[in-house]
C-alpha cells in the first residue's frame, strides 16, 4: 500500500470513507485541516471521515546509500547542492518579478496621469461646446431648457416653410386616397421579386427618390452608392469619407451623413457642400416638406438645420441629451428629435422653441408622423413594439407589438399603412379611419436594416446589413 500524498508505504495507514484511497495519517490530517477537501477527488472531506488501517508495523530497510558515513556526507552534499540552486532560481524570479511590478506600476501611474488629462479635456470641449454659437437661451412651457441660435431662421426661410404649411395643412384630412394605391388586399400578396448582390458591408440607410426608381444606398466602408432600381446595378458612387449613418434625396441632391460628423450634399455625382457642424456622430437626417430643407440630429445633443438653395446653416438648436432620431411634421411647422435619455422633443420649426415632450421607456431610436398630421410613430431601441401618439392630445393612444425587434419604420402617403423592418423580417400595421382600428396585413421573413415605399405602395424596397436590396410586390 502507498500513500495517495507521498507515494510511499505510510507508516500509519488511513482509508477514505469517499474516495477508498490510502493515505498516511499525518499527512491527510495536515491537508484537510488547511482543505477541508479530499486530495484526489476534491470532495468535502473531515476527520470523521477517515478510517485508520490495522496494519502490522513494518520496518523499512535502510537504503544502502546510507550504510557508511562517507555515502551520508555524499547525499548531504548532494541535497546541499539541491538546496543551493532552488535558492540562486527563486532569487531570480524574485528580481524578475520585482523588475515587472516595477514596470507594471510605472504603466499604472502613467495611465492614470493620461486618463485623468483626457477627463480634464474633455470636460474643457464640453464646456466650450454649450457655449458655441449660443447667444441666447429659450425656456419651454414646461420648463426645460434648450439653447438655441441667436440668429434665428432667414426671411427666406421662413416665408417659404409658412407657405409650405398653409399649402399642406388645408386639405391633408380629407384628402382622398390616390387612385391606384396600393389596397391591403394586394400587400397580402407581396413577394420578394428582385433582389441584389450584397452592395456595401454594414449597410445602415436606404432612400427612394420621389420616382421610386433610384435607391441610395451606403455603409460603414464611406461609400454610398446610387442603384437604379430597374436597371438592377449602381450607377455611381458616392465617397463620404467616413462610416455613413444616413443618406436622404432632398429633390435630385442626396444628402449624406457620417459617422465623423460630417453632412455632404450632392448633386449628379458632385459634390455641392460640406458641413460639419456637429462634434460627434450625425445619427439622423429629415427632408422638409419644402424639400430643400434639411435637418440633422446628433450625438451633441442638436439638431442643425440646413438651406440647400443656399448651401448655407440656417440654425443650431442644442438639447439636454444626444439626439438618435429626427423626423419633420408632414406641414412642415414641428420637428421631432428622438433622445437617448428616452424623451421626444418636439420643437417648432419657426422658432425652435419646445412645443411638447412626450416620455419613452428608452432610447429613441426611430421616429415617423403620419401623413394626416395627427398621429406620431415611435419606437425605442431593441423594441418590438410601436408607440403611436396623438399630436392633438400628447398622449399615447396605441402601442402595436410586433413580435419582432424593429430597425426602422415608414408610414405610406395615404397614413393607413405604417411599414416595419428589423432583423427578423418586415411588417404592415394598417390603420382603419372607418373602424379606428389596426390589423396586419402582411408580415415577411426578409430582414431589413432600413425600408422605403415605392411608388403608389405597389411595392417595398428593404435594404440589409449585407447592403442586399430587396424589392417585394404582388407577382403579375
Amino acid at each position: 500500500m502507498l500513500c495517495a500524498i507521498s507515494g510511499e508505504a505510510p507508516q500509519v495507514p488511513i482509508v477514505s470513507r469517499k474516495s477508498g484511497r490510502i493515505f498516511e495519517k499525518r499527512l491527510i490530517e495536515a491537508y484537510i485541516a488547511e482543505h477541508g477537501k479530499d486530495p484526489v477527488t476534491g470532495e468535502d472531506l473531515s476527520t470523521e471521515d477517515l478510517v485508520e488501517v490495522k496494519t502490522d508495523r513494518v520496518v523499512r530497510p535502510r537504503p544502502p546509500t546510507l550504510t557508511s558515513i562517507p555515502s551520508l556526507l555524499s547525499v548531504f552534499q548532494e541535497e546541499w547542492d539541491a538546496l543551493a540552486l532552488e535558492t540562486f532560481s527563486l532569487r531570480q524570479a524574485l528580481a524578475q518579478t520585482r523588475q515587472e511590478l516595477s514596470s507594471a506600476l510605472y504603466q499604472h501611474d502613467a495611465a492614470v496621469r493620461v486618463i485623468a488629462r483626457l477627463t480634464k479635456e474633455r470636460d474643457e470641449a464640453r464646456d466650450a461646446l454649450s457655449k458655441v454659437s449660443v447667444g441666447t437661451t429659450r425656456t419651454s412651457g414646461d420648463g426645460e431648457a434648450m439653447q438655441v441660435d441667436s440668429t434665428g431662421l432667414p426671411e427666406a426661410v421662413l416665408a417659404r416653410i409658412d407657405s409650405t404649411q398653409a399649402s399642406l395643412s388645408k386639405g391633408r384630412r380629407k384628402r382622398p386616397i390616390p387612385e391606384g394605391w396600393a389596397t391591403s388586399e394586394i400587400l397580402s400578396t407581396y413577394q420578394p421579386t428582385e433582389t441584389s448582390e450584397p452592395l456595401y458591408p454594414g449597410t445602415r440607410t436606404l432612400s427612394l427618390n420621389s420616382s421610386g426608381d433610384l435607391a441610395l444606398v451606403g455603409g460603414v466602408d464611406g461609400v454610398v452608392g446610387v442603384y437604379s432600381l430597374p436597371q438592377k446595378r449602381v450607377l455611381e458612387t458616392l465617397k463620404i469619407g467616413g462610416p455613413v449613418t444616413e443618406a436622404i434625396w432632398a429633390g435630385e441632391k442626396a444628402v449624406i451623413a457620417s459617422s465623423t460628423g460630417a453632412v455632404k450634399v450632392f448633386e449628379n455625382g458632385t459634390e455641392l457642400a460640406t458641413f460639419n457642424l456637429h462634434a460627434g456622430e450625425v445619427t439622423s437626417l429629415a427632408v422638409h416638406p419644402t424639400g430643400d430643407i434639411v435637418a440633422s440630429a446628433g450625438v451633441d445633443k442638436s439638431y442643425v438645420l440646413y438651406d440647400l438653395t443656399t448651401n448655407s446653416v440656417t440654425t443650431q438648436v442644442f438639447s439636454d441629451a444626444s439626439l438618435l432620431s429626427v423626423k419633420f411634421h408632414p406641414d412642415g411647422h414641428l420637428v421631432a428629435a428622438g433622445g437617448a435619455d428616452g424623451q421626444i422633443k418636439i420643437f417648432e420649426v419657426r422658432s425652435s422653441v419646445a412645443a411638447a415632450n412626450y416620455a419613452m421607456s428608452g432610447p429613441v431610436k426611430c421616429l415617423f408622423f403620419s401623413e394626416n398630421g395627427t398621429f406620431l410613430a415611435a419606437v425605442v431601441e431593441n423594441s418590438t413594439s410601436i408607440s403611436i401618439w396623438d399630436l392633438r392630445h400628447s398622449s399615447e393612444i396605441k402601442v402595436l407589438d410586433t413580435g419582432n425587434k424593429i430597425d426602422t419604420i415608414s408610414w405610406d402617403y395615404t397614413g393607413q399603412f405604417l411599414l416595419t423592418g428589423g432583423p427578423s423580417g418586415l411588417t404592415v400595421q394598417q390603420y382603419s379611419k372607418s373602424s379606428k382600428q389596426w390589423s396586419e396585413p402582411f408580415r415577411s421573413a426578409v430582414p431589413a436594416v432600413s425600408v422605403a415605399w415605392g411608388a403608389a405602395a405597389q411595392s417595398i424596397v428593404a435594404a440589409n446589413a449585407d447592403g442586399v436590396v430587396t424589392v417585394l410586390a404582388a407577382k403579375s
